[in-house]
């Protein structure tokens, strides 16, 4: 089947360790220049498969996300950390908007949007050894963009008051909050 379709994307959900055998990595590299593949399964020991033999198994081509914590793959001289694929990309963000809006529900559009801009923080797109979803580090960042990613699909869906961009940027601005530490 893999050879007749070609499929560019690997997403594991079945918490049947080890289903995405080296064959079957092997075979979708062998069509791809850089597959996407994500063993999501949770916990660890229930996952499709180890992102380490991914990277083997696809010479280092493939963008890997995991759905439990996992050490940075070894490709060569290169550390390339593991992207850990779960709520906290999406969720913050779509709860700012949907605060922020006064969104009277949440309806694809948005949903789509918010896995748009997380898709666009992705640090793949500012360097080839990134991760396929953005720095953990910049959560913050992310929460924002996908917030006023969110929040412009509620107007468009009519779900939210109408808004400008300017004004959906402000109420967002005024309703984030973010920890301040003082030492």
């Amino acid at each position: 089947m893999i050879d007749a379709v070609h499929p560019t994307v690997l997403i594991g959900l079945s918490t049947a360790s080890g289903a995405f055998t080296e064959e079957i990595v092997r075979r979708v590299a062998a069509h791809v220049k850089r597959p996407i593949i994500m063993p999501l399964s949770n916990p660890t020991s229930r996952s499709e498969a180890r992102p380490q033999d991914l990277a083997d198994w696809t010479e280092g081509r493939a963008l890997v996300a995991a759905g439990s914590p996992f050490p940075p793959m070894r490709v060569g001289d290169a550390s390339i950390p593991v992207a850990q694929c779960n709520n906290i990309y999406i969720f913050p963000g779509v709860g700012l908007a949907v605060t922020a809006v006064h969104a009277a529900r949440v309806t694809d559009a948005m949903m789509t949007a918010a896995a748009a801009a997380v898709s666009d923080a992705a640090t793949i797109h500012r360097d080839p050894r990134g991760t396929l979803l953005p720095d953990r580090a910049h959560l913050a960042d992310t929460a924002t963009a996908v917030a006023s990613a969110v929040a412009k699909a509620a107007v468009a869906d009519a779900v939210a008051p109408a808004l400008t961009d300017n004004q959906i940027d402000q109420a967002i601005h005024r309703t984030r909050w973010l920890p301040h530490y003082q030492f």
